[in-house]
């Protein structure tokens, strides 16, 4: 992905390999029950720790957007306008209920085989000057922290280049350091993020081979990817203590796995504020096993949840998303609607009829 602006591949599986995952999947389900893992069948999480300060607030709705793309359209020349007039592409986002930006960050995107060799689109400089823009338009931001010089995703978490001789505790203190040093650059010009993602999409680990827990030695690896998530999160409570930490999985309509994931995770110390999930139908199952999933969630685990990407089905994932049980659905993240799959512009940058639906969902669910 050098040179265009195209969605991150993901691979359908093969039917071997999906008999191979399959396998591998009952191979951890069973290390669970042998007490290497705890039990998905166990009863719910009632105690586990999520704020690090009690009167900490909760989470409130979420109507929100990744639009990382936005200096790359706008190094093209791309304008975006709204019934004729022409604006800044974060202020129509918030013109139509919009309340939250979603930013993904890369570690080196400009080296050779990074997400955008030489320009370097995505990395912290980058970061910094959209978060001032989210912020003097008077919207929250979600840091999404890939660990990765190009896209992380649950096909792929390719160490960055500069880490790639680090194991162990010292890998684990580059995941500290790093999250630590990013968020007192963006503490330092007063955008802080209000959420905090470690890890994107990783329920098949990150950080590979490291925190690789999709293969054969998968129960081995779930220490490992625990400790590197605990980096991270004591990071983020250490330098930014008000922002919520997310954990982004992306099984969005399959439960048995999201519980084995979660855990797992939380079993070995790992704490989040809310659970993130991916929702795309073509890999994620049907709305109805959405729904299942999330309200299976909402009642397993203190943490709230958020449908941190998605594309199409706009009214339907909301309407799952902002109603579940307990009140813990706090809402949603479109992925890049700028540009990308159900985009709300057309390719000149002019808003769509699909823009309109966020006017619906922002009045229906209240987001303020």
């Amino acid at each position: 992905m050098k040179s265009t602006l195209l969605p991150r591949s993901r691979t359908t599986p093969s039917w071997p390999a999906t008999r191979v995952f399959c396998s591998l999947f009952v191979l951890l389900w069973l290390g669970a029950f042998s007490g290497q893992a705890q039990s998905a069948k166990q009863p719910a999480h009632s105690s586990l720790p999520v704020r690090s300060a009690a009167d900490q607030a909760k989470p409130g709705k979420m109507l929100g957007a990744d639009i990382s793309f936005l200096p790359q359209l706008e190094a093209r020349g791309i304008t975006f306008s709204d019934k004729g007039k022409q604006k800044d592409a974060i202020q129509i986002l918030k013109d139509h209920g919009f309340n939250y930006v979603r930013l993904r960050l890369f570690h080196n995107p400009a080296a050779d085989s990074g997400y955008s060799p030489d320009k370097g689109f995505c990395d912290l400089a980058h970061t910094q000057q959209m978060a001032t823009r989210v912020k003097q338009a008077g919207l929250k931001f979600l840091l999404d922290f890939h660990y990765s010089d190009t896209w992380a995703d649950p096909q792929k978490q390719f160490k960055p280049e500069a880490w790639k001789d680090l194991h162990g505790a010292q890998l684990e203190q580059a995941v500290h350091n790093y999250t630590r040093d990013v968020l007192l650059a963006l503490k330092a010009q007063g955008t802080l993020p209000d959420m905090v993602q470690v890890g994107n999409e990783i329920n098949h680990g990150l950080l590979w081979p490291d925190g690789d827990i999709h293969s054969a030695d998968s129960v081995a690896r779930l220490d490992n990817l625990a400790g590197l998530l605990k980096a991270g999160v004591a990071a983020v409570r250490e330098t930014a203590p008000q922002s919520l930490i997310i954990m982004h999985i992306a099984l969005g309509g399959q439960n048995e796995q999201s519980v084995y994931w979660l855990d797992n995770m939380f079993a070995r110390g790992v704490t989040c504020d809310v659970i993130g999930q991916s929702y795309y139908p073509r890999w994620h199952r049907t709305l109805p096993d959405l729904q299942r999933n999330l309200t299976s969630l909402a009642r397993r685990y203190p943490q709230d949840i958020v449908v941190v990407e998605y594309s199409e089905l706009k009214r339907e994932v909301n309407n799952i998303a902002f109603t579940l049980p307990n009140h813990k659905g706090k809402g949603t993240f479109i992925w890049e609607p700028l540009n990308t799959w159900e985009q709300v512009f057309d390719k000149e940058g002019k808003a769509n009829e699909l823009l309109g639906v966020y006017d619906e969902i922002h009045k229906k669910f209240k987001v303020k």
